[in-house]
């Protein structure tokens, strides 16, 4: 079972995330690989490069971002990071739907050994300690949410108070609350 934190954040707020993470050598790669990709640093002055929807963080001082080709599918063609064996954190990015509502986005990462992703030894202590330390800027530095596994950025909770609706991505999800 993979380490997951399910957030809310508003462009402001994601600059303010990446401005934390510029102390870790992490580099970006989106979902999809494509032949070409040319990765670089998480820096909050790289947030316009970023791919829209999903990425992957990898912790390329720890190791390198295992890619495999896709064989077939609708993806096929393009590489794709292999999340078990790779030092890599999953950042599904916050994104504004049709009505205007935020919907949540959310990071996670395999830590474990799992008998259902064939992870046979688990992470290294230093990806665990990395990725345990976002987790506590992000419980430090965000609100808690209604249900209680989400945070909610300081700038989204402000727009929260001002009418923003925050939805979950889960299919059919329901609204979140900031907890007061």
């Amino acid at each position: 079972m993979a380490n997951v934190i399910q957030f809310f954040m508003t462009p402001d707020d994601e600059v303010a995330f990446f401005r934390f993470l510029e102390r870790f050598v992490l580099e970006v790669y989106p979902r999809r690989v494509p032949e070409d990709w040319k990765t670089f640093r998480a820096h909050q002055d790289h947030i316009e490069k970023l791919p829209q929807e999903d990425l992957y963080l990898v912790a390329s001082d720890l190791g390198p971002a295992i890619v495999d080709k896709m064989k077939r599918g609708p993806d096929k063609g393009y590489w794709r990071v292999d999340e078990v064996r790779s030092p890599v954190i999953f950042m599904e990015r916050c994104r504004t739907n049709e009505e205007g509502e935020l919907v949540s986005g959310s990071l996670w990462a395999e830590l474990d050994i799992t008998a259902q992703t064939g992870r046979k030894n688990a992470a290294p202590d230093r990806f665990r300690r990395l990725f345990l330390e976002i987790e506590e800027y992000v419980k430090k530095t965000f609100r808690r949410g209604q249900p209680k596994d989400f945070f909610v950025g300081p700038k989204a909770a402000r727009l929260y108070k001002e009418g923003l609706v925050l939805r979950d991505s889960a299919h059919r999800g329901g609204t979140v609350n900031v907890y007061k």
